[in-house]
């Protein structure tokens, strides 16, 4: 059996490397790896799969730094080529980037079976790209791996029982990844206490409103005179903190990191605060709590147990759920909200049997 998997993000590529990891056991299945290049940077060079464990990509197309339609029809143009060269029995797409849906219309345009890993899940707000492009790839893939409970209640409450598609509640790969990665993670080179708040921001949302980022850094500011705040700074918030010439106050600033160095912050921070959608959850896999910058998220289980509070832009809001922080127990909140870090194995033996 061969599976053409389509990535284009890094977080793709961590949950990819969990079940390529789990493809690489079974001698039956060949997978060959497009990197679109949708969100290229330099924790994407050769050194980055070599740390990540990740093969290397059969096919790189280095689309990207383009707008959402320039992008998406570049790459089902790219991906229907290889595609028809490779004659897979599988594509395989990841979330919810421009280089998921793109996988996903060249490989129904074919005829070729898709399976959609984090299939269900949804924000209801389409006004964010991600939203659109999680619920189109849903509805013409062939096999969809939810991740939660919830992802599947979604699907059925859509009508995809009567479509013909299979729904599979597999847990989540990103939890194998954090189970693995965990051993390989590396500090950062930067100055860290053993006591600090972990935030990264890096969302549309939020970066190109004013309103919504300024809020956000006068709340880091104050965090940040009792705590050290530890900020990855992204390009994009970089370019409007600038823009606005908004005072970073006591916040400690540090380069953007690689993904094990991520994995070590996130294990050793004591809180988190961001707008990802990933670290949310990474959040919760290393046990801490999360607050999130953000008007809604697709992770609602993380909201419903409290290992995870909503708070906007809103600086009275982020303020106070700081506070609470300080009262929160992780013990106290339900385990295996998102499988038992065996999800890369359920999803391989559906394919198989697929």
């Amino acid at each position: 059996m061969k599976i053409l998997t389509i990535l284009g993000a890094r977080p793709q590529f961590i949950k990819a490397g969990s079940v390529s990891r789990e493809i690489s056991r079974h001698p039956e299945i060949t997978e060959i790896i497009v990197h679109t290049g949708q969100h290229y940077d330099e924790n994407m060079s050769d050194v980055f799969f070599s740390e990540m464990k990740i093969p290397e990509p059969h096919y790189r197309l280095g689309i990207g730094g383009k707008s959402h339609g320039a992008m998406t029809g570049r790459m089902i143009e790219k991906i229907e080529e290889i595609a028809i060269k490779e004659n897979p029995d599988w594509v395989m797409v990841y979330g919810d980037t421009n280089s998921t849906l793109a996988g996903a219309i060249a490989a129904s345009k074919l005829n070729i079976k898709l399976a959609h890993v984090e299939a269900g899940l949804r924000s209801f707000n389409n006004q964010m790209p991600e939203e659109i492009n999680r619920i189109l790839t849903d509805r013409v893939s062939d096999i969809l791996f939810c991740p939660t409970e919830t992802a599947v209640r979604n699907l059925q409450e859509e009508g995809f029982d009567k479509f013909g598609r299979k729904i599979v509640k597999c847990g989540d790969v990103m939890q194998d990844g954090a189970n693995f990665y965990r051993n390989l993670s590396l500090k950062p080179h930067c100055n860290i206490n053993d006591n600090f708040v972990l935030c990264t921001i890096h969302r549309a949302e939020n970066t190109d409103s004013d309103d919504r980022i300024t809020a956000i850094f006068e709340s880091l500011n104050e965090i940040a005179k009792s705590k050290q705040v530890v900020l990855p700074l992204h390009p994009r918030t970089h370019k409007k903190l600038v823009e606005l010439e908004l005072d970073l106050g006591n916040i400690t600033v540090i380069k953007p990191v690689g993904y094990l160095e991520m994995v070590w912050l996130i294990n050793n921070c004591n809180l988190v605060l961001t707008d990802s959608g990933g670290l949310q959850k990474e959040a919760y896999f290393f046990g801490k709590q999360c607050i999130t910058l953000r008007d809604e998220t697709e992770w609602v289980e993380l909201i419903e147990s409290g290992a995870n509070v909503l708070v906007g832009a809103s600086k009275s809001n982020i303020l106070e759920a700081y506070q609470s922080s300080r009262d929160f127990d992780f013990n106290r909140m339900p385990k295996n909200l998102y499988g038992d870090g065996n999800a890369s194995k359920i999803l391989v033996m559906e394919l198989l049997n697929g």
